[in-house]
């Protein structure tokens, strides 16, 4: 039998899943992952990734000696950097994805012609080139893949994406970095190299299993969703909330809220992260039971308080406007009244989303998957899909490491596209349906949020007037 392995580098662990081209996981495996955090900075000890790659494959793959491991692929978060030595040895702390101490040099590239956020990768690298000296830029995976292979890798264009790597004309910013400090960059689902008999012995991994080149986590998810072909999208709410969809060409978006990756074929994967999301929900009810908070929730349909559900100041998708703050129009009658509005204000800004995604021409005549943390509550993706008034799908594994699996598929060439990978390990878990009359219920909700983001300067005009002609 042979298997297929990802590894997914998240936030709080590590996640490696072994699975075959029909989607049975055959093995799976996890190691935490701590963290510093102190105002906008926010790292990780990179040696940490590597001790739990070694627990969390070796977990994965005990007791499968007879099955062969075609290949593997690693995802990590996206816009996580650090700097490595001549030797691929870590010269910084990582910067994790939701670092925000480099915004002069955010300012700095932007000021040079480069649509960059604080927080993405670039501004970073410049930050740790300026604070530690010349080193080279590695990405999260790079590191792990370099001591797979025990050898300087590429890195992968999906993960050099928030590094200012232009995916058309496949080149570096050079005019911003300083010389030797960028590495190559390979398309995903390149063959990198091969496992050594050293990281053999270490993590479990047959030697001369081959390594790939991966994508981003967020990418990961997608592909775990199977929303590969044009006009589909993947909603993952998590901490956060992320669409990202398929086209046959860029969606083009001079505000920068929306980006896009590009597939191993060719062809692209739009999206944004939004900053609200899940995370509200830990922020304002701790320790909560949600279970019985989504079924008090039902009796507030719609809710006493309008939200945008912010944890931080700024958001960055559906709209840029990094003074917004978290709102709330009414006072609810209760903790219960309070959480549907919460849960009200999320799918409102995932309508958004879309709106937004139709403003810019991107295809949506796809289907739509939810996956992440949040689609475990049956109550809100039903809640979702009928405010959002379009049939949505939950597949059963979300996990980014199996999106990461059927890219290694792929990349050693067990199937012929991406896509086709996808389809074969995917499986749909539930298929949810909207209620038209539930719809309709939370239109006058959404229409007063569109009003009040409009009027205070955070949603530009032509955005509104676009989302009002949709209800």
């Amino acid at each position: 039998m042979t298997a297929w392995l990802g590894i997914d580098l998240g936030t709080q662990s590590v996640r490696a899943l072994l699975v075959t081209e029909d989607g049975t996981v055959l093995g799976s495996g996890s190691a935490p992952l701590g963290g510093r955090r102190e105002g906008v900075r926010h790292e990780q000890d990179p040696g940490q990734w590597w001790d739990g790659v070694c627990a969390a494959a070796g977990a994965a793959l005990q007791g499968r000696s007879r099955v062969r491991v075609g290949g593997l692929a690693v995802c990590g978060t996206s816009g996580t950097v650090l700097l490595t030595d001549g030797a691929g040895r870590p010269m910084s702390p990582a910067l994790m994805y939701d670092d925000a101490r480099a915004a002069e040099e955010g300012k700095r590239a932007r000021a040079a012609g480069l649509a960059v956020q604080d927080t993405w990768a670039l501004p970073k690298a410049l930050w740790l080139l300026g604070t530690y000296g010349p080193g080279r830029i590695t990405h999260q995976p790079d590191l792990i893949v370099s001591l797979l292979t025990g050898e300087l890798p590429p890195t992968d264009s999906s993960h050099a994406l928030k590094t200012g790597y232009d995916l058309q004309r496949d080149a570096w910013p050079t005019r911003v970095f300083p010389e030797n400090t960028l590495p190559d960059v390979v398309r995903p689902g390149t063959r990198l190299g091969e496992v050594s008999p050293t990281a053999a012995e270490a993590t479990g991994i047959p030697a001369g299993t081959p390594v790939i080149a991966g994508m981003t986590d967020g990418c990961a998810a997608q592909i775990a969703a199977g929303a590969l072909r044009p006009g589909a999208w993947n909603s993952v709410l998590g901490t956060t909330l992320v669409l990202k969809g398929a086209s046959p060409t860029p969606v083009r978006d001079a505000t920068g809220v929306v980006y896009n990756h590009r597939a191993p074929d060719g062809s692209w994967l739009p999206g944004g992260a939004s900053s609200v999301g899940a995370g509200v929900l830990d922020a304002l009810f701790p320790g909560a039971d949600r279970a019985a908070l989504d079924a008090q929730a039902a009796a507030f349909e719609p809710s006493g308080v309008i939200t945008y559900p912010l944890v931080a100041q700024g958001e960055r998708f559906p709209f840029l406007a990094p003074e917004a703050t978290s709102l709330s129009l009414g006072v609810p009658d209760s903790d219960a009244d309070l959480w549907a509005g919460l849960l009200q204000g999320v799918a409102f800004t995932e309508r958004l989303s879309l709106d937004y995604l139709d403003h810019l021409g991107a295809p949506l005549d796809g289907p739509l998957t939810f996956t992440g943390g949040g689609a475990r509550s049956a109550y809100w993706n039903q809640l979702r899909a009928d405010v959002l008034g379009r049939e949505v799908r939950v597949p059963r594994e979300t996990e980014p490491a199996l999106g990461m699996a059927a890219l290694a598929s792929f990349g050693t060439g067990a199937t012929p596209t991406l896509a086709d990978a996808a389809d074969g390990m995917v499986s749909t878990g539930t298929v949810l349906e909207p209620q038209a009359n539930r719809t309709a219920l939370f239109t006058e909700a959404y229409a007063r949020l569109i009003d009040e983001l409009e009027a205070r300067g955070w949603l530009p005009e032509e955005v509104a007037g676009h989302a009002r002609e949709r209800l």
